[in-house]
């Protein structure tokens, strides 16, 4: 591991995305809540919010963090669904690698959950839109992919049930 003793205390963030690529009879399910497993949201933002918790167990190397915040959003658009993650902490290392393992692993439960209506999902891409704090200052993706809400970055993601007659968000 690196060593991070020296390094000082700062206040860091940063927010994921990724997308799942799904056919429109399982978008269709997932709308409806009528999927086999149940809410595919509820158990992808659960998932998310696990995962990104248990990161140090999972990738080599990653120091185990004290986390402040965990947000897990997800827009539905015309061949699938866009995951939002993002990630707030106060310590010593940023929170990069979190953030894209809660996106990560919320589009493996997606996959997981639908797989039985659809056996053509496929996931990605998966990267960091943004991130703040420490020495590196801030950062904040360009180029972003087409097909994708406007701005990833912002904190207007719901992260409630959706009222699909008003908006798609969910």
């Amino acid at each position: 591991m690196v060593d991070i003793g020296a390094k000082a205390i700062a206040r860091r963030e940063a927010i994921a995305a990724g997308k799942v690529q799904i056919g429109s009879e399982a978008l269709r399910l997932i709308k409806s809540g009528k999927t086999p497993k149940g809410d595919v949201f509820a158990a992808a933002r659960i998932a998310g919010i696990l995962a990104a918790k248990k990161t140090h167990e999972l990738i080599p190397l990653c120091h185990p963090l004290k986390i402040d915040l965990i947000e897990i959003s997800f827009w539905i658009v015309a061949g699938g669904v866009w995951i939002r993650s993002r990630v707030k902490s106060e310590g010593k290392t940023g929170v990069e690698m979190e953030a894209l393992t809660a996106a990560s692993v919320a589009a493996l439960t997606i996959y997981d959950m639908c797989k039985s209506a659809d056996k053509g999902i496929s996931i990605g891409p998966i990267f960091l839109v943004q991130k703040s704090g420490g020495k590196s200052g801030f950062f904040k993706r360009s180029g972003m992919p087409n097909g994708r809400p406007r701005d990833f970055a912002r904190d207007t993601w719901k992260s409630r049930k959706p009222n699909w007659r008003k908006s798609q968000w969910a």
